[in-house]
């Protein structure tokens, strides 16, 4: 039986415009507003990073910064503020090639009451566990706030993050936004949910069954011929 052969990495150019492409996406979808909110993906032993103050309406792909995980600026460009986030999240989880954080509406409001969205709806089993959890609060662009991010994405690829927004990270930058999306829908329909009473909520070994069931969701079911 033949395989498909790993994709190439990505140029440094490919690589700028799918950033830009990704923060222009999120603004595109309401996530994110002005300058709120910073996207990043991994490069060259470090990582490409939007700078600080970046504006959907004109970003440019040679304006993001490319860093070292310790956050020294190789050239030109000041970092988003949140570049230790960024940094701690690809040290800690070496499957994380792509990081996106918002201030979106939903995630925003969960997080300012510090609640974790419990197992209300089975699409949180693609976050990981089963429930998406909220790190502790701590002031933004600092280290406190880096730690409690990493901490909270333990077995997790998202968490809210208290009285701010939330973060996630994926294996490519477009996933990464789809993650944020669907973070920020699910976070929306659970606020609505408990609007009439504390929803139900799965237990974990249905949430166990469903991510069984992701596992093999979307491939083929044909034979395959050798």
């Amino acid at each position: 039986m033949t395989t498909s052969p790993s994709p190439l990495p990505l140029s440094e150019d490919a690589l700028r415009q799918a950033l830009a492409a990704g923060y222009r996406r999120l603004a595109q979808l309401g996530l994110n507003s002005g300058s709120a909110g910073n996207i990043s993906c991994r490069f060259d032993g470090g990582a490409l990073i939007s700078p600080t103050g970046a504006d959907a309406d004109t970003i440019d792909p040679q304006a993001l910064v490319s860093i070292t995980l310790d956050g020294e600026t190789r050239g030109a460009g000041i970092p988003s503020s949140e570049w230790a986030m960024h940094t701690a999240i690809y040290r800690r989880y070496p499957q994380a090639e792509a990081v996106v954080h918002t201030h979106s509406d939903a995630c925003v409001a969960l997080s300012a009451h510090r609640r974790p969205i419990p197992a209300f709806h089975y699409m949180l089993a693609g976050f990981g566990g089963d429930d998406i959890p909220c790190a502790q609060y701590a002031t933004f662009g600092t280290d406190a706030l880096a730690q409690s991010a990493v901490d909270a994405l333990e077995n997790r690829n998202a968490c809210l993050l208290a009285n701010h927004g939330m973060i996630c990270y994926a294996a490519t930058v477009e996933k990464a936004v789809a993650n944020a999306a669907k973070l920020e829908t699910l976070a929306r329909q659970y606020w609505m949910s408990a609007q009439l009473g504390a929803p139900v909520i799965l237990d974990a070994q249905e949430m166990e069954t469903v991510r069984q069931r992701y596992r093999g969701y979307g491939k083929s079911r044909l034979p395959t011929r050798d």
